[in-house]
């Protein structure tokens, strides 16, 4: 797998973007990649395995590349994907060092973790001097951690930012004693909210804007398979609506997605709560919301600061999605 590094010269990213940039073959094969194995990939999972991609002529293959937006990004730029789907900090941070990359859609608008803490932190200014867990440095846990901080106006050195792991990892460290709060995503939350952790923050409730499952992709790519790409942006946006109508087939992809085979009530309940709230917070239309972007280069131009130079607007290709919605696409999928 190719990486993108802070040294890699403009031109040889512009070079492999041409390269990528080639048209589609008369199959239209589209690899997809994603940043991790998330209930949020859901609507795409559901687009995969009820073969509403090949309903539109195209051949679709889902690669959970890991990593993070970072690297999944990398994976585009060298042109082992023609979609990645991340948290668009890869994106934007890529094009301000001269990539082709551009994000096309958002199926979230706002992201879906929360902070949970021990029982006796009762709001959030208990938590100074305390430790909380991400993941890691730089991943979307982080970011909704710095946003939140910022809301309440604290200091990041106000408290202790430990890295963890994944979800389940940091709810292990707050069971142990390890880490006072966590940055937990889908389900994990709802495990930790039953075992009497409190939400001390949530983006939802807190208006709180950036981008999260972010679809990226190459403007050369866009512009010379812009009919295979229209196609694909139909699956895609088809995914949204057959998962937000269609609950039990939905929880069948995301139970075998997630390699959950428990049969335990509580397990299903779990997963369930995750279904009840993506199908609320997709976005019917996936635009790319530009109050979250402009989140992504607030937090950008901290180490960058030349991205203030550019438009908002500049980050962005939605043109995939406005012409669908403008011929009456997206309506019809919800018509029904």
């Amino acid at each position: 797998m190719h990486s993108l590094s802070k040294t890699t010269p403009i031109y040889a990213m512009l070079m492999i973007s041409l390269l990528f940039a080639a048209p589609l073959s008369a199959q239209d094969k589209v690899r997809v990649g994603l940043s991790s194995v998330s209930a949020t990939n859901g609507s795409i999972w559901v687009a995969e395995d009820k073969g509403l991609f090949r309903k539109h002529g195209i051949d679709v293959e889902v690669i959970v590349v890991g990593g993070g937006g970072a690297r999944v990004v990398s994976s585009l730029v060298a042109g082992d994907l023609h979609f990645s789907v991340g948290g668009g900090e890869g994106s934007v941070r890529s094009q301000i060092r001269g990539a082709d990359t551009v994000i096309a859609a958002s199926s979230l608008s706002k992201g879906l973790q929360r902070i949970m803490a021990r029982p006796e932190i009762k709001s959030y200014q208990e938590l100074k001097g305390r430790r909380i867990g991400i993941t890691q440095y730089g991943s979307a846990a982080h970011l909704v951690l710095l946003l939140m901080l910022k809301k309440w106006n604290m200091r990041t050195d106000q408290v202790q930012i430990l890295q963890v792991g994944s979800s389940p990892a940091m709810l292990a460290s707050l069971d142990k004693g390890g880490i006072d709060a966590a940055v937990l995503t889908l389900p994990t939350f709802f495990v930790a909210e039953d075992r009497g952790y409190r939400i001390v923050g949530d983006p939802i409730t807190m208006d709180i804007f950036y981008l999260q499952n972010t679809l990226e992709s190459t403007r050369g790519f866009l512009r010379k398979n812009r009919d295979g790409s229209l196609r694909f942006m139909r699956g895609y946006i088809e995914g949204i609506a057959y998962f937000k109508n269609n609950k039990k087939e939905s929880l069948d992809v995301l139970r075998k997605k997630l390699r959950i085979q428990s049969e335990q009530e509580r397990d299903n309940r779990y997963l369930e709560q995750s279904y009840n709230l993506l199908a609320t917070a997709y976005n019917d239309v996936p635009y790319p919301a530009l109050k979250s972007v402009q989140t992504i280069i607030d937090k950008v131009a901290e180490d960058e600061p030349k991205v203030k130079e550019r438009d908002v607007k500049s980050f962005v290709d939605d043109s995939l999605v406005k012409e669908l919605e403008d011929s009456g696409f997206t309506k019809a999928l919800y018509a029904r």
